[in-house]
């Protein structure tokens, strides 16, 4: 599958691609979108996909067989398999009709695959209203390090190893098991991530970011990677969750990251910290099942 590319980049107000997420705007954007199509037909990851930090195979892949691309629109199909199948449609078009066209596909091929759910993702530039993404959207965000990582901690954070009985940790997993620090202890457990920062109240582990891990990105610059964030609720509003961002983009500076990518629920609390943050909105990538 070969890709006119003037007829995607027009339509494409966030840049985001595919099984890979959001890419920065001056990245080979075209290129990604070759590779990931090429590699279709494999469980291999690229080299710069970050997915490959918790999983030994590629387990979502571009659908290239049933591709649409013309020059009204573009829809870029993948199926994941988890949760007994996900069919993903990625629309890049701006005709009335393009959610619609692409909704028709996703149930088409959910249906065609077994897979228990169909989903059609679409995007809007940073300038559009918030509200348009509010309950099915992510923000897009930019922390770009060429001017250091920002303010200084309010408070010092600690690596998980660190503490003084590191088995407080599981408790906090417990109670935070939907934010996936769960599954996060797991994989520390099991030593296959990197460092997790954690802020203390008299000695009950009141927040944690983490793993900190930097990948090279298709450019070869080293990027940040996105990180499990959360704050137990009887801690929230005690500005934990700022110390932990400022300790988390000072250890990605001192690490050599030139950026970071990441995506916030729209209007929820991440959002809003990034916003007083200083991060760059790339735009909003929503979606919604069909």
């Amino acid at each position: 599958m070969r890709f006119s590319w003037d007829l995607i980049q027009p339509v494409m107000p966030v840049p985001y691609v595919p099984t890979l997420g959001p890419v920065r705007q001056d990245d080979p954007v075209h290129d990604l979108f070759e590779a990931v199509v090429e590699t279709a037909a494999t469980d291999r990851f690229l080299p710069y996909d970050k997915d490959q930090r918790w999983f030994e195979t590629k387990t979502e892949r571009v659908m290239a067989d049933a591709i649409e691309h013309d020059r009204h629109l573009t829809l870029i199909p993948t199926l994941a398999e988890r949760a007994g199948g996900v069919v993903k449609v990625h629309v890049y078009g701006s005709t009335p009709d393009s959610l619609s066209a692409g909704a028709d596909l996703a149930r088409k091929l959910a249906a065609a695959h077994g897979a228990r759910q169909a989903r059609i993702v679409w995007f809007l530039g940073p300038d559009q209203p918030e509200e348009y993404a509010r309950g099915v959207g992510t923000r897009v965000q930019l922390k770009d390090f060429t001017h250091g990582p920002g303010q200084a901690p309010g408070a010092r954070g600690l690596e998980y190893k660190e503490l003084p009985e590191p088995d407080r940790f599981e408790i906090f997993a417990d109670l935070m098991a939907e934010d996936g620090f769960a599954f996060l202890y797991g994989q520390m457990q099991a030593g296959t991530v990197g460092p997790v920062l954690v802020v203390l109240d008299e000695g009950t582990v009141a927040g944690a970011i983490g793993p900190m891990e930097t990948m090279n990105d298709a450019a070869g610059r080293s990027r940040l990677l996105p990180q499990y964030f959360g704050v137990r609720p009887d801690y929230r509003g005690l500005g934990y969750g700022r110390t932990l961002w400022r300790a988390a983009m000072h250890w990605g500076h001192q690490h050599g990251a030139a950026y970071q990518l990441l995506q916030t629920e729209v209007g929820g609390a991440s959002d809003q910290l990034c916003a007083t943050e200083g991060l760059t909105s790339l735009g909003f990538v929503n979606q919604k099942p069909v």
